[in-house]
């Protein structure tokens, strides 16, 4: 079979599916990508207005990443770093959190700071050292408990769990109950204490960027929504059917009837606003948490480098499910950071609701066997929903289906 006469279909243009043409571009062959929307990059994507880049919700490239560290170019990402550590807000008082090895600025407000018991900063610190000498296949390859019981297990006290990890882990999981596995949990864990939470100069959304712009013999076709799959044809909403020798699929179908079926999996959503504000309360490149409980606002950061005639840009974030309409939510949210930040918003830019942002699945995996990457003849499917909801699992799981299906032709 002639590489650049095989017909391979990609449907879905984001970060598997993306990386997935790279692996397959790299032996040769020239795949077609079918994008539903007008952009590459699924969930990872950013807009720009006026000069400001505005993310599709608060998103992190973590820097230790090794499927992030094989496909991308971090230097021309220009990347920001996030301090280790956060900055806590509960009950009207500010206190710091951070890793004092990697931030000397750190050393004393993480003493001092009251948010946990000496005890706890200790046990933070050895298990940063335990998941260091843990590889990721002894990672994935653990028992399964929540997240929350695992802190438990591990002797953290109540008030570190509800004071830091708690609030921290509800932006990353996206849910307050800490219900995700304890294997995600110690995988991102990991990858904070082995590198940096980053964010391009560009917005979250120049990874993809980057990534399509890497693809030389690839096609991406925008707006075509496929409805379904067979072993040897892909139908599109239009009426068109497309003849093809091999498809790889990145977002859920249902394998007896190749329909696609988004709605068949869990997700986890979030809301994302973006503010103005008088001024800045405390510097870039720090997390802010909201730790109490009744507060919708999660987490807040000022945007690297990013104004509006001048004044600074707060982003902030809400995991809690609401029936708010954008009016009472915006008004609620800057109540909040008025109360609990002494943090005065001037203007309310945008806000993305982002109803899929993590997939919610258990038996997390590092990567998926061949066996379960060939669902039916010629199909092979991709994505985080299959490993585990981040961007190195949908990198890996892209790169691993490519090859798959390059064993089979």
């Amino acid at each position: 079979m002639v590489k650049k006469s095989t017909k391979i279909y990609i449907v879905g243009a984001g970060i598997s599916g993306l990386v997935a043409a790279k692996t397959l571009e790299a032996q040769g062959y020239c795949p077609v990508l079918l994008e539903t929307t007008d952009a590459a990059g699924g969930r990872v994507k950013t807009d720009i207005a006026n000069g400001v880049f505005f993310d599709h919700g608060f998103q992190v490239l973590l820097s230790a990443y090794p499927q992030a560290q094989k496909h991308l170019n971090y230097t021309n990402l220009k990347l920001n770093r996030f301090k280790p550590g956060a900055l806590i807000f509960k009950e009207g008082k500010t206190q710091r959190i951070g890793d004092p090895l990697r931030d000397i600025s750190a050393l004393f407000p993480t003493i001092f700071s009251s948010i946990g018991s000496l005890s706890d900063k200790i046990k933070i610190f050895t298990l940063t050292q335990t998941l260091k000498n843990k590889s990721i296949d002894e990672i994935f390859a653990s028992a399964e408990i929540s997240t929350l019981n695992y802190l438990k297990n591990y002797g953290f006290s109540d008030r570190i769990i509800e004071n830091f990890f708690r609030p921290f882990f509800t932006g990353i999981f996206l849910e307050e109950e800490l219900r995700t596995p304890s294997r995600m949990f110690e995988f991102v864990f990991k990858m904070f204490g082995e590198g940096y939470a980053t964010l391009p100069e560009n917005g979250i959304g120049a990874i993809s960027e980057q990534l399509a712009n890497q693809l030389k013999n690839s096609e991406i076709k925008f707006g075509h929504r496929v409805s379904k799959i067979s072993s040897n044809k892909i139908h599109l909403e239009n009426g068109e059917v497309l003849q093809s020798d091999a498809i790889l699929v990145t977002t859920p179908i249902t394998i007896e009837t190749g329909e696609h079926d988004l709605n068949n999996l869990g997700w986890k959503s979030c809301d994302n606003l973006y503010f103005t504000v008088e001024k800045k309360t405390f510097d870039e490149g720090i997390i802010g948490l909201v730790a109490d409980k009744d507060a919708f606002t999660n987490n807040l950061y000022y945007p690297f480098d990013q104004t509006v005639s001048g004044d600074p840009i707060l982003s902030v974030t809400i995991v809690k499910n609401h029936t708010l309409n954008e009016k009472d939510l915006v008004e609620t949210v800057s109540s909040e950071l008025l109360k609990h930040c002494k943090i005065a918003t001037k203007s309310f830019l945008r806000k993305y609701t982002i109803k899929q942002a993590l997939p919610d699945i258990d038996n997390l995996k590092k990567e998926l066997s061949p066996n379960k990457i060939k669902v039916s003849e010629n199909v092979y499917v991709a994505g985080d929903y299959v490993l585990n909801g981040s961007l190195n699992a949908a990198m890996a799981s892209g790169e691993s289906a490519a090859i798959k299906l390059m064993e089979e032709l």
